[in-house]
């Protein structure tokens, strides 16, 4: 085409017309693009967060302040070969399923668990989990060896010194919950403490889905040398996931943010 027009000499409109292409095709200059800043935002984030598919990245860079279009930033997660093998599981449908209910405000619901995991010496540990159901907030993760039901007592007090004490707690029937002190504390505190049925931890849901994400993150992805080790990163954990990590649940919000911008 250019040839036509420099070397022969002929105008652009009768060499458009000669090689069937439009004006605006021909004038057309390719606009370079730098995605140098979007590199290095995406990897930083992905080595941080290893365990993040694409939804949780680009909400992450969104909330950052990052305006850039998602298929742009999906041409180039896929170029890092960020992409994670999902592996689907097949699922029995539940044929009685149990409405959870979705509280109006903090401090209306709490779910508390336990979880297990070991050191690199292979000494056992235990983690015992509180969140608010409202908002998702991880209240707090107490970790030690054992974890009788005086120190889950103690745990609940911890966290009602500056929150106030909930209205309920959803939790299964674990010795440590159905123990008579913990009945008798609830009492004193006007607590109704909600069991599940046996067997169906889908009503307490939104604790077990906060465990697969703590184990997801954090209890899978390193190897602990001392308890000591594993409380610094569980803490530093829990600042992120609360004031940083978005929750698909919650418009793509942290649970702090998204308790603030509701109150």
């Amino acid at each position: 085409m250019r040839y036509a027009v420099i070397e022969l000499r002929l105008g652009v409109v009768l060499a458009c017309e000669a090689f069937k292409i439009s004006r605006c095709m021909y004038y057309y200059q390719p606009k370079l693009v730098d995605d140098t800043v979007i590199i290095d935002e995406l990897s930083a984030l992905a080595e941080k967060h290893p365990k993040y598919g694409f939804r949780k990245l680009f909400m992450r860079l969104r909330n950052q302040g990052f305006s850039w279009n998602h298929k742009r930033v999906y041409r180039i997660y896929c170029g890092l070969k960020l992409n994670l093998r999902r592996k689907g599981k097949k699922r029995l449908p539940n044929r009685h399923p149990e409405p959870l209910t979705v509280p109006s405000s903090a401090n209306d619901s709490w779910s508390m668990d336990f979880m297990s995991d070991s050191l690199y010496s292979g000494r056992r540990f235990r983690t015992f989990n509180i969140i608010d159901d409202f908002n998702r907030e991880s209240l707090a993760i107490e970790i030690d060896s054992s974890l009788p039901t005086t120190r889950v007592i103690r745990v609940l007090d911890r966290i009602a010194a500056y929150r106030g004490y909930p209205r309920q707690i959803r939790q299964d029937n674990g010795p440590e919950f159905i123990a008579h002190t913990l009945e008798l504390w609830a009492k004193e505190h006007d607590v109704k403490l909600e069991f599940i049925k046996p067997g169906t931890p889908t009503q307490n849901a939104y604790i077990e889905r906060f465990n697969r994400t703590y184990r997801n993150e954090v209890l899978d992805c390193y190897l602990f040398n001392s308890l000591s080790e594993v409380r610094d990163i569980t803490d530093d954990w829990m600042i992120d996931y609360n004031y940083e990590r978005p929750h698909e649940s919650l418009n793509d919000l942290p649970p702090k943010i998204y308790e603030q911008q509701l109150t």
